[in-house]
């Protein structure tokens, strides 16, 4: 009798794909971070949104405080991925993302007082000399677009790591398209005023691909993510999200001609490699 296949891990495989696509998505639009950044979050909380009031479906309840500040957190965090990708190359600015266990071990060990054992000590002392060596050929300065993009997406890593530890807690309470829709929220809101500002900006065709990028990640990307994770364990959806790397770095180098030197190369099995050691 032929074993049944979980498709559970195939809808993470197919999630970190779509995950991908994004640096190619944000490159090819050109737009400015705050207007992606609306159509990201906003396009799927309008979605979702209409499809809740269509089923009837209640979705604000009490004790939503967490997910709200979870929601700010995302929307931030994604404003310093959408600037990292606009001004730094995608294989750099997607290694450079997958620093997030690291501070997520960081801030266990600070705030939830868990344990630090030694080989996690060196791990980390692994992921961030992968850090600094994609960094040491990379000329420090205020007109260097591309130090300054990997050090946005520095920073959405750093937020990235505390709401994903928010969204697993909760998704325990709510369905993942509820979740989805949490997690967008708040940013739709924020950035909406420059959707209005930068509206003359839009051609037909950009705000159609926008769209587009906005319903496959922020809807289907997600959808599948969360979807999966209530049914499968928390460390192998985590270690095949992994997948997002590869995927993106060959995004940027069939799409945009993209290359990796010797440094960016092992710095990023460094940190990549580290990472999913921490995880264990």
């Amino acid at each position: 009798m032929q074993a049944k296949v979980d498709t559970n891990y195939l809808k993470i495989v197919i999630a970190a794909i779509i995950w991908g696509s994004s640096g190619a998505f944000v490159k090819y639009l050109g737009l400015p971070a705050p207007l992606i950044s609306f159509f990201r979050l906003g396009l799927p909380t309008l979605f979702l949104g209409i499809y809740f009031l269509a089923r009837r479906q209640p979705v604000f309840r009490n004790n939503m405080r967490l997910l709200l500040i979870a929601s700010v957190i995302n929307a931030v965090r994604l404003l310093f991925y959408f600037i990292g990708f606009l001004n730094a190359p995608i294989g750099n600015a997607i290694m450079i993302l997958y620093t997030w266990p690291v501070f997520a071990v960081i801030f266990s060990h600070i705030f939830l007082k868990e344990p630090l054992p030694g080989l996690n000590k060196l791990l980390l002392v692994v992921a961030l000399a992968g850090i600094v060596l994609i960094y040491s050929d990379k000329p420090v300065g205020l007109d260097n677009d591309v130090f300054w993009g990997m050090s946005a997406m520095l920073l959405s890593a750093l937020l990235y790591s505390s709401t994903v530890i928010i969204f697993k807690k909760e998704s325990l309470k709510y369905d993942h398209l509820q979740i989805v829709f949490f997690q967008n929220l708040v940013g739709a809101v924020l950035f909406l005023p420059f959707f209005v500002l930068g509206f003359d900006a839009l051609t037909l065709h950009k705000a159609s691909v926008a769209s587009l990028y906005a319903f496959a990640v922020g809807i289907v990307g997600f959808g599948l993510f969360f979807f999966s994770l209530r049914r499968i364990p928390a460390s192998n959806a985590s270690f095949l999200a992994y997948i997002e790397v590869p995927s993106a770095v060959l995004f940027g180098v069939f799409l945009f001609h993209e290359t990796l030197t010797w440094n960016e190369i092992v710095g990023g099995v460094m940190i990549i490699g580290a990472s999913v050691m921490l995880k264990k």
